[in-house]
């Protein structure tokens, strides 16, 4: 992508009303734009980001052996009056009315209506476990959102829904997506502490928040120093009952919910950091498969209420997080696997001969190379250059300039490093192929 054409509208100045790192930088960097309170538009740059990590997300979903499918965000009215819950929910729920004056809301969750598809579809214990998913936009009234994307009113959200015949079956997908989470943290290269959590509005008595370590986070957490030792952000492949077993008995709270007098944990082996909540996953039993009649035929014939478990991961709140753990004061720093481009490619001397030769031939070759490149051909100072391609985080710059083409080279920076070589400009496509 060229820039001189990319419909990237960056800030010099700072917003007043943005109060995090990650509301400043992302207005700042052209990502999103803000059309009402806690509602966004997405741009390019910041879509691209959004895409990036729905598709992490949806791979290890996917792994673990959940299928997608994808559910309104309208919903009726009727699915939450059955299940006890229309009134109770609050007024972050949005009702709305029909022409038909019938009774409908815009769904801040999905437990009602996938129970409802499951009933409807499913009568055999020999059709179980299930789990499905679905990514879908939502939308929960906020007295007061803040913090750009981190609490806004409309959101994008991957919600799992498991099936199970018994309890001990139910744990088993519990533990399944308790690893599918730690895996996709870990690919888009955050540390997130399991932490023991309140099932809330959602019911059940097994629960975990997954909480990424980052110096701005909203949450305090007090946790075992042991968790460190399993380096959660490198947790890519299987994981065995007993490291699960293992991780789940360690201590991790949240600082509401710790009590010193009674903490298990020795001073010396507590730790304390910042986090922010990405995740969060529920092991609720029968709670709505009773209420809502979601039934099958057991082996023995007669009928077996279902168990069930609900699994949230906040897309877009994740690219917040993610700029909360991964900034600087020039901008954004990018991990590799969400970045919207890996290359930033800066033709230093547009008016130069030698430079726009250079820059556009390594353009598209990188191109032709499946190398995603933002490529800065714009007329203008080096130094306006420099501060955009900081402040969008790409991982690597790599800047042609006269003085570099007289000895045949081009400048590589790594932008998360801040570290910069030199290189011969027919080495640089290998370079970034590998990584294509």
């Amino acid at each position: 992508m060229r820039l001189s054409t990319y419909f990237l509208p960056t800030l010099k100045e700072t917003p007043t009303e943005a109060q995090i790192a990650s509301h400043r930088l992302m207005l700042r960097a052209g990502m999103i734009r803000q059309t009402s309170a806690g509602i966004y538009i997405w741009l390019p740059l910041g879509l691209k980001v959004l895409r990036n990590i729905e598709q992490v997300v949806r791979e290890e979903q996917n792994r673990a052996g959940a299928q997608e499918l994808l559910m309104p965000t309208i919903q009726s009215a009727e699915l939450w009056q059955e299940s006890g819950r229309y009134d109770a929910y609050g007024k972050e729920m949005l009702r709305i009315t029909d022409r038909h004056d019938r009774e409908m809301l815009y769904g801040p969750t999905n437990e009602e209506m996938i129970t409802d598809l499951f009933r409807n579809n499913i009568k055999s214990y020999k059709d179980l476990p299930k789990l499905l998913y679905h990514i879908q936009w939502k939308f929960r009234d906020e007295i007061r959102p803040r913090f750009g994307v981190m609490r806004g009113r409309e959101f994008l959200m991957k919600d799992t829904y498991s099936f199970d015949l018994d309890q001990e079956r139910a744990r088993d997908s519990y533990n399944k997506m308790y690893v599918a989470y730690l895996r996709t943290f870990a690919r888009l290269g955050l540390v997130a502490i399991p932490v023991k959590a309140d099932t809330g509005a959602i019911g059940g008595d097994l629960s975990h928040e997954f909480q990424i370590l980052a110096e701005t986070g909203e949450s305090t957490l007090y946790y075992d120093k042991a968790i460190e030792g399993f380096e959660l952000d490198k947790l890519t492949g299987d994981i065995d009952p007993e490291t699960i077993r293992q991780l789940q008995s360690l201590y991790a709270m949240e600082e509401e919910k710790h009590d010193p007098a009674n903490c298990p944990v020795a001073p010396e082996d507590l730790r304390v950091a910042k986090g922010i909540e990405v995740g969060h996953i529920f092991y609720f039993g029968t709670k709505y498969s009773d209420s809502m009649n979601a039934r099958v035929t057991g082996p023995d014939g007669n009928l077996l209420t279902v168990e069930m478990g609900s699994y949230g991961i906040g897309v877009s709140r994740l690219v917040g997080a993610l700029i909360e753990a991964n900034h600087d004061e020039a901008g954004i720093i990018w991990p590799e696997a969400v970045a919207p481009f890996q290359v930033g490619l800066v033709n230093l001397r547009a008016k130069d001969e030698a430079c726009t030769r250079t820059s556009e031939d390594l353009y598209e070759k990188m191109l032709r190379a499946g190398i995603e490149v933002l490529y800065d051909d714009r007329d203008v100072g080096g130094g306006m250059k420099f501060a955009n391609m900081d402040l969008i985080g790409l991982p690597w710059q790599v800047v042609v300039g006269p003085k570099g083409l007289e000895k045949g080279v081009v400048e590589i920076k790594n932008r998360r490093t801040g570290q910069r070589e030199e290189m011969a400009v027919d080495e640089v496509l290998n370079r970034f192929a590998a990584k294509a």
